[in-house]
């Protein structure tokens, strides 16, 4: 059974930091490109960043770019997103997802196999 288990998500002031975390099992995981996706009620699901299955690699949208790094542990199975001086927009639930797809990454939703079931950060300015 494939799994993807989110944490780190919590309340935090603007300017501030978290690092959210993803652990796999089921899957081996080093053969997946993972990413983090976000979601805020009512909107699309969104692509915040990327990691190739090697990790040497690694794509952000533009609203996060120089805030935020992606990156993972194949030996942990674990993929992490550390957030720098956070936004009240940044606001959202966080989704890590797994990839095979053979490009090594990618920033569509359809593209990813299995999903995690999100973790909450609210940002408060």
């Amino acid at each position: 059974q494939v799994q993807l288990v989110e944490s780190g998500g919590r309340w935090v002031q603007a300017g501030g930091s978290l690092r959210l975390s993803c652990a796999a099992s089921g899957i081996t995981f080093s053969s997946y490109a993972m990413a983090w996706f976000r979601q805020v009620p009512g909107k699309e699901r969104e692509f915040v960043a990327a990691v190739s299955w090697s990790g040497d690699r690694t794509h952000y949208s533009d609203s996060v770019k120089g805030r935020f790094t992606i990156s993972r542990d194949n030996a942990k199975n674990t993929v992490w997103l550390q957030m720098n001086s956070l936004k009240p927009e940044d606001t959202a639930v966080y989704y890590c997802a797994a990839s095979l797809i053979s490009t090594g990454w990618a920033r569509l939703q359809s593209d990813y196999d299995y999903w995690g079931q999100g973790t909450q950060v609210t940002v408060s300015s």
